[in-house]
């Protein structure tokens, strides 16, 4: 027999359709649970289903943000030490290092943690451009920015300073270079045959004269030759400016030791100079007490009779013409005052007031007597007679 159905009514939704609440239901008769309880059950355990899945897709996505972040806040931020860092490590930032560089040289030393954090650092500071080379004290696990600011800091620089005075002689200066250096004399004294040391062939290894008089500063690690070769370029530095072929710079340097011993003012010099070189050239010999100290190696203001009479090619009174070379280290203005003398026709000089370096200049043998009585004067009154 054909079941009826029935009608479909317009007005009632397809889904989630109600029945009349208050009407009796024939499947409680029988005891039959209702179809409307069984549907409710079956949307609990969708939702709590949902609700699981949400909290697995929840749960998964916390777990791959905490895998995610550090390494995007690495990109972000470089790790860094914090604090100035404790103790102190030497590093040297070469010539030509780029950030990058120096950030991994400050990395192995154990000063920054990584090169990113210094390079940031460097980035953010304008100043960084002008970190020069050399040598640093800075400190373990410090600051990416810590280090920065002591590499820009001339306080940080570790180095070596070393001042020479004009007029020095070699053995003088020497003693001063190892005193401020740590380098022995006697390898600085060997360093002058090296082949990279400029030294005329004239001098014969000697490096009297040429160890120049200024303040350098020299690396930790610097070498004997090193030093050497720079004082000596530039005790060379004028007579190339002053245009001196290189087969005259020993005879220049020689001039100008005597001039650096002979005048003390600067007005004085090229005068010195052009009586060097008109007594020489009319054969006569020199006849300066410096250069008898220098054969003696002794220091004042006369000699004795005994003094003059030294047997060394040192010794003016004794050979006529130049010493075969310098007696001291003469700096820019006696070795100017060599490559360019002043001109004029005198053959004496004596210095008259040798406290203030008053200096009398004389064409004549009886005007330079005058002179000397001016100077046997200041020696009675200073008790040096």
């Amino acid at each position: 027999m054909r079941r009826r159905r029935t009608p479909v009514r317009p007005d009632v939704p397809l889904v989630g359709a109600v029945a009349d609440p208050t009407a009796p239901d024939p499947a409680d008769a029988a005891g039959r649970p209702r179809r409307r309880r069984r549907s409710g059950a079956r949307r609990a355990v969708a939702a709590l289903v949902m609700v699981l899945a949400l909290a697995l897709v929840v749960g998964a996505g916390v777990v791959g943000w905490n895998f995610v972040s550090p390494l995007l806040d690495r990109e972000a931020a470089p790790e860094d030490y914090a604090g100035p860092g404790t103790g102190e490590v030497q590093v040297q930032v070469e010539q030509g290092a780029t950030g990058q560089d120096i950030g991994e040289v400050l990395v192995e030393a154990g000063v920054v943690r990584t090169v990113g954090a210094f390079v940031s650092a460097a980035a953010a500071d304008p100043d960084s451009a002008s970190i020069q080379p050399g040598t640093y004290a800075l400190r373990e696990e410090m600051s990416a920015a810590g280090a920065l600011d002591l590499l820009l800091s001339p306080a940080a620089r570790v180095s070596l300073r070393v001042q020479l005075i004009e007029g020095l002689r070699a053995a003088d200066a020497l003693a001063q270079i190892e005193a401020d250096t740590g380098l022995a004399v006697d390898d600085l004294r060997a360093a002058a045959t090296d082949p990279s040391v400029p030294l005329p062939a004239a001098a014969q290894g000697d490096l009297e004269g040429y160890l120049f008089p200024a303040t350098y500063t020299f690396e930790p690690d610097v070498t004997a030759v090193e030093v050497v070769s720079t004082m000596v370029t530039r005790a060379e530095q004028g007579l190339v400016e002053g245009g001196v072929p290189p087969e005259q710079w020993h005879r220049t340097m020689t001039v100008a030791s005597l001039v650096e011993a002979e005048a003390s003012r600067e007005e004085d010099r090229p005068k010195v100079a052009r009586v060097i070189e008109n007594r020489v050239a009319a054969g006569m010999p020199l006849q300066f007490d410096t250069t008898v100290d220098y054969a003696t190696g002794k220091r004042g203001v006369t000699t004795t009779d005994e003094d003059r009479a030294t047997d060394s090619p040192y010794n003016t009174y004794v050979y006529p013409g130049l010493p075969p070379g310098p007696i001291n280290s003469p700096g820019d203005s006696a070795i100017a005052a060599a490559v360019s003398p002043a001109d004029g026709p005198w053959m004496y000089f004596v210095a008259v007031n040798p406290t203030t370096g008053e200096t009398r200049f004389a064409v004549t043998f009886d005007e330079h007597q005058q002179n000397v009585r001016l100077f046997q004067q200041w020696l009675r009154e200073n008790g040096s007679d």
